[in-house]
C-alpha cells in the first residue's frame, strides 16, 4: 500500500475543539455507482496501480488520470481510458515513469488548450525531490518532457496539487517541503530557448503564513492566487498550527501573502484539497480534519467550509458540514453542479467500514435559509469490489454524471485492490 501524501506524514494533530449542533444524516439517496476499470487486472500492473489523484476528461470523451505505482518500473503511469460502443472502458498506457523523470504521480493532471499534459510526480527526477511535466500528443503517440527537477533548493521540494497555467503559457503550482520544511509557491515560466525558468512567489515560514501546503492552486478573476496549508497559522493542533488558507496578489514584480483564514481545529484543522470558487466569489473547501470535538479522531473528523468576502477585506467563514464519526476525512476536492450545489468523497468508514477503509460520495444542497443538507450518494462497500478510499475531487460529464477514482479496491490482482476509476449517476 502506498504511503500517500504528505498529509498522513504529518505527527499526530492534537486540537482542542468544541462541539456545535449537526443535522442528521438523511436516508441514502438512490444513486448508482458503476465501476468502469479495475487497475491490475488479471494480466498485471503494466498499466498502473493506486490511481490516487483523480481523472480529467478531454473533448472526446476520454478519461486520463495517473497511477502512482505499477508500470515497467514501477514508479507510477499515465493512463487513459477510453470507452468502447458495447459501454467497456479500455486502458491505454500513455507514459511509464522510470524514476529519473519522475516517481509517484499523486494529483490530477491539467490540459492546456493544444491538448497537452501537465503534471508532477512526488519523487523521483534528477534529484529525486518530484518533477513537473508536460506529455506532448504526436502522431506516433505521447512524448514526456521533464519541465523542472525539484532539489532541495528555494522552490522546495514534493511538488503538491494539480497544476494550473495561465493565459502566458506560464504554470504554478507548491511544494510541500523546503530545505526549511514548510514548503513553498513556484511559478515556471517558458524561454525562447526551450528551457522553463522557476520563480518561487513565496515561501512559507511554518508561522503565522501557513506551513507544508498539500494542494494545488487556484486563480480568481483578477489573477490573485488562491491555496492552502495543513499546518501553521497558529500554535493549536499540538503547537504546529492546524492550517491556513491564503491569498498571494501580483504588485510590482513581487507577490504579497495575505492569509485569509487561521483555523483553531473548531472550524477544521488540516484543509488538504485545492478549493473552488462560486460565481459571487466565495470559495469552498474541506479540512481533513478538525469540527465535531467528539469524533474519533478527537482531532475532528473533518468539514466542508465557505469563506466569503467582505466589504472591509476581511474574510468570513461559515460551516456547511462537520463530520462524525463514519465517514470521515474529506481530502478531495469539491465541485459545484449547475444548481449550486456541492459534490465530494470521504475518505474513509461508512457503513460496516473504519478508518482502514471505505469512503463515500456526497452531496450538500443550499436551502433558502442559508442551511445546507447533506445527502448521500454512495456509501463504498466492505468488500472493497467497488472501490476503497476515495481520496481525490470529481468530474462531470455532459449528462451531469460523476467520476472519480479510488486508489484501492476494485476487482485487480491484489487482496486489497489496485484502485478503481467510478461513474456516479446522481
Amino acid at each position: 500500500m502506498p504511503n500517500k501524501s504528505p498529509l498522513v506524514l504529518l505527527s499526530a494533530l492534537l486540537i482542542v475543539a468544541s462541539s456545535f449542533p449537526t443535522a442528521s444524516v438523511p436516508a441514502f439517496a438512490a444513486s448508482k455507482e458503476k465501476v468502469l476499470y479495475s487497475l491490475c487486472p488479471v494480466s498485471g500492473c503494466e498499466g498502473g496501480d493506486f490511481p490516487i489523484g483523480g481523472v480529467i476528461f478531454d473533448s472526446a470523451g476520454n478519461l486520463y488520470g495517473t497511477a502512482y505505482e505499477g508500470g515497467a518500473h514501477d514508479a507510477g503511469t499515465v493512463f487513459e481510458l477510453s470507452q468502447g460502443t458495447n459501454g467497456t472502458w479500455t486502458e491505454t498506457v500513455l507514459h511509464t515513469f522510470a524514476n529519473s523523470d519522475g516517481s509517484g504521480p499523486l494529483y490530477s493532471m491539467t490540459f492546456d488548450g493544444a491538448g497537452n499534459l501537465f503534471g508532477t510526480t512526488f519523487f523521483g527526477g534528477s534529484a529525486g525531490g518530484g518533477v513537473v511535466f508536460r506529455l506532448r500528443h504526436g502522431a506516433k503517440g505521447w512524448t514526456e518532457d521533464v519541465l523542472h527537477s525539484f532539489a532541495d533548493g528555494a522552490e522546495g521540494f514534493y511538488p503538491v496539487g494539480a497544476l494550473i497555467l495561465d493565459a502566458a503559457g506560464n504554470i504554478y503550482g507548491a511544494t510541500n517541503a523546503t530545505g526549511s520544511s514548510f514548503g513553498a509557491v513556484y511559478q515556471l515560466s517558458p524561454s525562447a530557448s526551450g528551457q522553463w525558468n522557476v520563480t518561487v512567489l513565496h515561501a512559507f515560514s511554518g508561522g503565522r503564513d501557513g506551513a507544508n501546503p498539500d494542494a494545488g492552486l487556484i486563480f480568481d478573476t483578477a489573477g490573485n492566487l488562491y491555496g492552502t496549508t495543513v499546518q501553521g497559522g497558529g500554535t493549536g493542533c499540538g503547537g504546529k498550527g492546524c492550517g491556513t488558507i491564503f491569498e498571494l496578489s501580483p504588485a510590482e514584480g513581487q507577490w504579497r501573502e495575505k492569509v485569509l483564514r487561521r483555523f483553531d481545529g473548531t472550524d477544521g484543522a488540516s484543509p488538504a484539497a485545492s478549493m473552488i470558487f462560486d460565481i459571487a466569489g466565495n470559495l469552498y473547501g474541506t479540512t481533513a480534519y478538525g469540527g465535531n470535538a467528539g469524533c474519533n479522531p478527537p482531532s475532528g473528523c473533518g468539514t466542508v467550509f465557505e469563506l466569503s468576502p467582505g466589504t472591509n477585506g476581511e474574510w468570513t467563514e461559515k460551516l456547511l458540514h462537520s463530520f462524525r464519526y463514519n465517514p470521515k476525512q474529506p481530502l478531495g476536492t469539491l465541485i459545484f453542479d449547475k444548481s449550486g450545489n456541492l459534490y465530494g468523497t470521504a475518505s474513509t468508514g461508512g457503513p460496516g467500514c473504519d478508518s482502514t477503509g471505505c469512503g463515500r460520495v456526497f452531496e450538500l444542497s443550499p436551502g433558502n435559509t442559508g442551511k445546507w443538507t447533506y445527502r448521500v450518494l454512495h456509501d463504498f462497500q466492505n468488500n472493497r469490489i467497488d472501490g476503497n478510499f476515495p481520496e481525490t475531487g470529481m468530474v462531470f460529464d455532459s449528462a451531469g454524471n460523476l467520476y472519480g477514482t479510488t486508489y484501492e479496491g476494485g476487482s485487480g490482482i491484489w487482496n486489497v485492490g489496485c484502485g478503481t476509476v467510478f461513474e456516479i449517476t446522481p
